[in-house]
């Protein structure tokens, strides 16, 4: 097969993105974000947004990262979950340029368990001989493709109110999260208590680059000189910017999230037509599944894809958003050709 089901990182870009590319590609223009284009992004952002900070970075760990070294106090550490990117994927990106650790929660279904956090790091708050958890990361969709609900992030709201903590979000997959609530951006974000978020683009059409969108102002003090010390000022950021004002036009962003989550949940009914067991409620753009250990080899040959937990022979599948129905079922043929012989 031609695409891949092992992330959506793998997948191309959008052709009207590329498009934009190309055409932002003619004459000068100023340097380090003075550009035209950074200008009109930034107010389809606040359009989008609100009175909010606009910044665009490289990349998802750079983004995570520097959203965090803004947040920071003396002696804070950021309380996440288990599987939360900045704690198991990010090479300890975070600990390495920051100086900030990361107190990691036991996840429920890729969620919070705010009672956790008292039970575990309550006397931190009281101590200085250790961090103090001042700050909460969570992330929309979550590692294991779910998604928080309005309710949930109500409740999140909440509980960093009252313990006076400051909320960053990883909106890596945030618009396929959009898509599952059918909610606005802003109405899972801002008005959901969140302080800084890091929003993510790459993974459903982009070429490269994500965005900081600040709603803390108290965060936004002097974040330009930040993002020059943390290595995520783009000199060139016309090029970057042009992607995000095709993407935001006309809701491309939703439309590639939509077909990415449908194509998850088409994915999932036709592996349970099969018999194969999936292990989650699909909310997202990724699923996971347990397979024989003999076919997942070969499987991987035609099509590649990870072994999420080997012990389990659980493996994990992501749609994006170029995934068709016919790439579905060209990989379910192939997978009941070979149960059929295991």
């Amino acid at each position: 097969m031609k695409k891949f089901f092992a992330s959506d990182n793998y997948s191309g870009v959008h052709s009207k993105i590329m498009k934009a590319l190309m055409e932002s590609n003619t004459g000068h223009e100023f340097a380090y974000g003075e550009d035209t284009y950074t200008a009109q992004v930034e107010k389809e952002f606040k359009n989008i947004f609100g009175d909010v900070g606009v910044y665009m970075v490289y990349n998802g760990t750079g983004s995570n990262v520097l959203a965090l070294e803004a947040c920071k106090k003396r002696g804070s550490s950021v309380v996440c979950v288990d599987t939360a990117h900045i704690h198991c994927d990010e090479t300890g990106a975070l600990a390495n340029i920051t100086g900030l650790s990361t107190l990691p929660i036991k996840n429920i279904n890729g969620k919070i368990n705010l009672n956790e956090i008292d039970a575990l790091y309550g006397e931190n708050r009281g101590t200085f001989h250790k961090t103090k958890p001042d700050i909460l990361s969570i992330t929309q969709a979550t590692e294991v493709g779910t998604v928080y609900s309005l309710e949930e992030l109500e409740e999140i709201k909440k509980y960093v109110k009252k313990n006076e903590m400051i909320l960053h979000m990883d909106g890596a997959r945030i618009a396929n999260a959009c898509v599952e609530l059918g909610c606005s951006l802003k109405e899972m974000t801002g008005d959901m208590g969140v302080d800084i978020l890091s929003f993510g683009g790459t993974k459903n059409g982009l070429m490269f680059g994500e965005v900081i969108i600040i709603f803390n102002k108290e965060i936004d003090v002097e974040f330009l000189r930040l993002r020059k010390q943390c290595l995520q000022l783009n000199s060139k950021m016309r090029y970057q910017s042009a992607q995000y004002i095709e993407y935001l036009k006309d809701n491309l962003w939703y439309q590639n999230a939509k077909n990415a989550n449908d194509m998850a949940k088409y994915f999932d009914l036709k592996l349970r037509e099969l018999g194969v067991e999936v292990t989650n409620k699909v909310e997202s753009n990724a699923l996971f599944a347990i397979l024989p250990k003999k076919i997942i080899e070969p499987m991987q040959e035609f099509c590649y894809f990870y072994i999420w937990n080997e012990n389990k022979n659980e493996v994990r599948f992501v749609t994006s958003f170029d995934t068709t129905k016919e790439d579905i079922d060209k990989f379910i043929e192939k997978l009941k050709e070979l149960l059929k012989d295991k």
